[in-house]
């Protein structure tokens, strides 16, 4: 969810280029956001894209399941693209547009700045919790059946 969204209720298309970039993460990672957990201290998969990418250790973010079967430059720049996607201010986001254009060829892109919703300095007692959680997924459907009266 998109800061803006989330602190005053705003919703834009840079709103969708904000959970377009989680997504892309997502997928890159093999982690969700929102269950993401780091021994560094970090609650979420952004925050920790983001200390990676500012060490130069993107690359240890890629989900090891598709080892070899990928092109480290281009899973490195689609990391750079989610980064940029997920900045705080909307303004400083691309469009859906530029991001296609940055993903499908080699135009160089701008540094990210540091992106938005970063979960930062968990307590103890907050880590031994997350540490213990099951981290399994659990896939829920409802089903709402609507009846005349």
């Amino acid at each position: 969810m998109a800061p803006e969204y989330a602190v005053d209720g705003l919703f834009s298309v840079k709103s969708d280029v904000f959970s377009f970039g989680i997504l892309l993460l997502e997928v890159i990672c093999g982690s969700r956001n929102r269950a993401y957990y780091h021994t560094g201290g970090t609650l979420n998969l952004v925050g920790q894209a983001w200390k990676m990418w500012k060490e130069d250790r993107a690359r240890e973010l890629i989900d090891p399941n598709i080892e070899d079967s990928y092109i480290v430059s281009e899973v490195l720049r689609c990391i750079h693209v989610s980064l940029l996607c997920v900045q705080q201010h909307p303004d400083d986001r691309p469009t859906m547009h530029s991001v296609i254009l940055m993903l499908g060829s080699e135009m160089e892109l701008t540094e990210p700045k540091e992106p938005g919703f970063i979960s930062k300095n968990i307590s103890a007692e907050a880590d031994l919790q997350i540490n213990q959680k099951d981290k399994s997924s659990t896939n829920e459907m409802t089903i709402s059946l609507i009846n005349p009266r």
